[in-house]
């Protein structure tokens, strides 16, 4: 029997949903957002607030700091919630996020401390930046075929090079990564074969590609030296698009999340095939919540970006 808290799931942005400013509006509202990225500034030893908030976006944008940062604005939204009564384990069935958001997921259902999801996170993201030199590797988003044609198309470029699908966002819009003449040519391709669109994409690295192995073996270690716990509601892992619960699988999971594709798509499918009708987007953007409605439309997505969204948010919860 279903309870009514499996009826709701939490999901985390990733890379691409940050905007200078992000979090400062919370952090001036609420003093446990405040103490979220003071932690955070601790743990890395580096005032990232400050460059959350003044900028430059350049810098902000930068791998290793865009995903501590995103980070810290969803467990900065989470501590609001849970210093006003909502508690994760009886509100909430099940947590995912989008790539470094699985990250955020995992520290909201207690995986991770929340400085070592930050130190995590400056690691994965130096790791995926010196992975691959820069100009070699690339990303281009496919819109308006299916996954089997694009998985095809890879296929095909891969004369040239690392050809694969990173992300299957829903909606028919996948994004391929690797390299450079390969992801080019299967841009090509898929314009040949009727995309509506093939758009390489502003990236410094070909992340979710294999090109990121040396990245996955640095997050190997890093898990390996950091405490980890099951989390208190199962978390929908990015490379399976299942529920896992226990914190060593996850783990594993995680190194392999690195070189394998976010299956976003299948997640969400997964959310309305078992009960879920309320996606709440815990952080920065509404980038999971526009994914949700073109993938399930009888799904609710919810972005809770602003002190009125989470007590709106806490009203509808809690009751």
């Amino acid at each position: 029997m279903s309870s009514p808290a499996s009826s709701i799931a939490f999901t985390f942005p990733g890379q691409g949903s940050q905007a200078v400013g992000m979090g400062k509006e919370l952090a001036d509202a609420f003093p446990e957002a405040r103490a979220v990225f003071d932690e955070v500034d601790e743990a890395l030893g580096q005032k990232l607030s400050q460059i959350m908030w003044d900028g430059p976006e350049e810098t902000l944008t930068l791998t290793a700091n865009a995903q501590p940062a995103l980070m810290a604005v969803s467990i900065a939204t989470m501590r609001v919630l849970e210093a006003r009564g909502l508690v994760l384990a009886d509100k909430v069935g099940f947590v995912a996020g989008h790539s470094l958001g699985e990250y955020s997921a995992l520290c909201a259902a207690g995986t991770f401390s929340l400085a070592d999801t930050a130190r995590l996170l400056r690691i994965r993201g130096d790791a995926m930046q010196s992975a691959v030199p820069v100009g070699q590797g690339a990303m281009a988003a496919i819109i308006g075929l299916d996954h089997a044609d694009v998985e095809a198309i890879c296929v095909e470029a891969k004369s040239e090079g690392v050809c694969q699908i990173a992300n299957d966002n829903g909606g028919g819009q996948l994004v391929i990564s690797g390299s450079k003449l390969a992801v080019e040519k299967a841009a090509a391709l898929a314009t040949e074969k009727g995309a509506k669109r093939a758009i390489m994409l502003p990236v410094s690295a070909p992340f979710h590609s294999d090109l990121m192995a040396p990245a996955a073996d640095a997050m190997r270690h890093a898990l390996d030296t950091v405490q980890k716990n099951d989390p208190v509601v199962p978390v929908i892992a990015n490379v399976r698009a299942t529920p896992v619960s226990d914190a060593n699988e996850i783990a594993t999971l995680l190194v392999a999340q690195v070189t394998g594709q976010v299956r976003w798509r299948e997640t969400v499918e997964w959310f309305g095939a078992n009960g879920v009708t309320t996606l709440y987007e815990i952080g920065s953007g509404k980038v999971l919540t526009g994914l949700a409605r073109r993938i399930d439309k009888n799904i609710s997505g919810i972005a809770l970006n602003t002190p009125a969204d989470i007590e709106a948010a806490l009203a509808a919860i809690l009751g």
